[in-house]
């Protein structure tokens, strides 16, 4: 199986299976000298591990992060960074049937397809518990990035029908609600919503909004890998996402052009713009806005009512899923989404140090 590894310069390479016996991710190209302990990347997984809310699965893990190689007395070496996190709660029983069958919205019958064969329990290698290499990199990722000056914050935009007030919102509420959104009117009438949900056997999708800021101008290629498009392939890897939105998104295919442009300014500072409908992207390159970006997921394909599927013989059935599933996957993949453009960052920011001669200069002329 290939496709597991994300970047070229910080590169991730991803492994384990949901009901194995751990999951975790090798990166290749983090420098030396980052200050690095566990606690750095438990409080990430922490974010997105099972269990912790009444709107998440009730299985329950511990998902504690084992530093393996690449760290020595609290900072990085510069070698490959490998990192595991032990699965210790699989019931692999309550998938056993799902063998002879296809669940709707899953990726079992297109892996039966590619491979003629595929790891059943909880979904294998296509499981959401794949994302946990993910999260535990990205946290390296932001953790560079921090040093850099750049943040990135994710939160829940909306959940079904309800989205937040922009004008309500409340960045600590973003790791304080079961949601997380940054709005805690619209994380109760969510819950509400969930709950419905729930009591008619159903699920729920949503909205991720993701804000980067302190980027500089001048990030990205600008032919293939634009940042735009490093940051799609990033979020768009991420299972449960469906569509991707820079910046208005797709609002501007209905707005004019004298609607759309970003008028430019200089002021003692620098060069600014005074809107930001093109998401601080111009031209596939950071232009020093702010990046904003949007993830849009589905609702959690295993629901607990009865639907209509075929098994491996091509029979006509009709299946009631069983196990331990989110009602909405949107909130511990906030910072799924996070990481990703962690990732996608850092990646191209390294590539970025060879873009120009007085860049190399700089570096090697003392």
């Amino acid at each position: 199986m290939s496709g597991s590894t994300f970047g070229k310069h910080f590169s991730v390479t991803t492994w384990g299976e949901s009901h194995g016996p751990a999951l975790g991710v090798v990166i290749d190209g983090c420098p030396a000298g980052l200050s690095l302990h566990e606690e750095d990347i438990q409080m990430y997984l922490n974010r997105r591990k099972p269990g912790a809310t009444s709107i998440s699965t009730p299985r329950k893990e511990s998902d504690l992060v084992q530093i393996l190689s690449g760290v020595f007395e609290g900072r990085t070496t510069g070698t490959p960074i490998s990192l595991m996190i032990p699965n210790t709660s699989q019931k692999s029983g309550d998938y056993s049937e799902i063998a002879s069958y296809y669940r709707p919205g899953h990726a079992d019958y297109t892996f039966d397809q590619k491979y003629g064969f595929r790891d059943y329990r909880g979904g294998g290698r296509s499981s959401g518990r794949e994302t946990i290499g993910r999260v535990a990199s990205g946290a390296i990722a932001a953790k560079i990035l921090k040093e850099l000056g750049i943040e990135i914050c994710a939160y829940t935009k909306s959940i079904g029908p309800v989205s937040i007030n922009p004008a309500c919102f409340d960045r600590t509420a973003i790791t304080e609600t079961a949601t997380c959104m940054p709005d805690r009117s619209a994380d109760q009438k969510a819950l509400l919503y969930l709950q419905e949900c729930m009591q008619n056997k159903d699920s729920a999708g949503g909205v991720i909004e993701c804000r980067i800021t302190g980027v500089p101008a001048g990030i990205g290629e600008p032919v293939f890998d634009k940042l735009s498009a490093k940051l799609s392939a990033a979020v768009m890897s991420i299972g449960a996402v469906k569509a991707f939105e820079i910046g208005d998104g797709i609002a501007v295919a209905a707005a004019r052009g004298s609607e759309n442009n970003d008028a430019f300014y200089a002021d003692k500072t620098g060069i600014h713009k005074k809107t930001n409908h093109a998401g601080g992207i111009l031209g596939g390159i950071s232009d020093g806005s702010e990046i904003l970006l949007r993830a849009y997921i589905k609702p959690t394909p295993s629901i607990f009512s009865e639907q209509e599927t075929v098994n491996r013989d091509g029979e006509n059935i009709s299946i009631q899923i069983k196990g331990r599933h989110d009602p909405v996957i949107v909130p511990r993949a906030v910072v799924v989404v996070e990481c990703m453009c962690a990732l996608a960052l850092v990646d191209l920011l390294f590539f970025n140090m060879n873009a120009s001669m007085d860049k190399i200069q700089s570096f090697y002329q003392k």
